[in-house]
């Protein structure tokens, strides 16, 4: 009974290194092509960062791009860091973090957020706060 507990341990935990692998889109400083085909797929790497990462930046001279992987923790951090920014107006600053495959692509239409996902600077006190976040406000 203990050794069938045991491979079975060993077998979930396997199973979950491996799911911590994502893919995301990757560019710098891309201008106005939001940088999500084929060719900016990149594997992220495994059990480091556990995140997709997208800035958006309105300048003058039209809307810049960023997209990376990311830790959860910087990623978090980061974009509770420039909240503030994100207005979409000129000079507007926009980080997102995202837990899903490819979750930094193109922007698809989705239902209107409830109030308890609506982002606020007191839930992203720290990272793991922030995670559980991501958690509800996607399911």
């Amino acid at each position: 009974m203990r050794r069938c507990a045991t491979l079975l341990m060993i077998a979930l935990t396997a199973g979950m290194s491996a799911a911590l692998q994502i893919q995301c889109y990757q560019c710098e400083d891309v201008h106005q092509d939001d940088c999500s085909s084929p060719e900016f797929i990149v594997n992220c790497t495994v059990n480091v960062q556990d995140m997709c990462q997208k800035e958006v930046l309105v300048m003058e001279d039209g809307i810049h791009y960023r997209k990376s992987c990311a830790s959860s923790g910087a990623c978090l951090i980061a974009s509770s860091g420039y909240q503030q920014f994100c207005t979409g107006k000129l000079n507007s600053v926009c980080i997102t973090c995202c837990n899903t495959p490819l979750c930094n692509g193109p922007r698809h239409k989705r239902r209107a957020a409830s109030p308890a996902c609506r982002p606020s600077v007191s839930r992203y006190a720290g990272p793991l706060l922030g995670l559980m976040q991501l958690y509800l406000c996607s399911h």
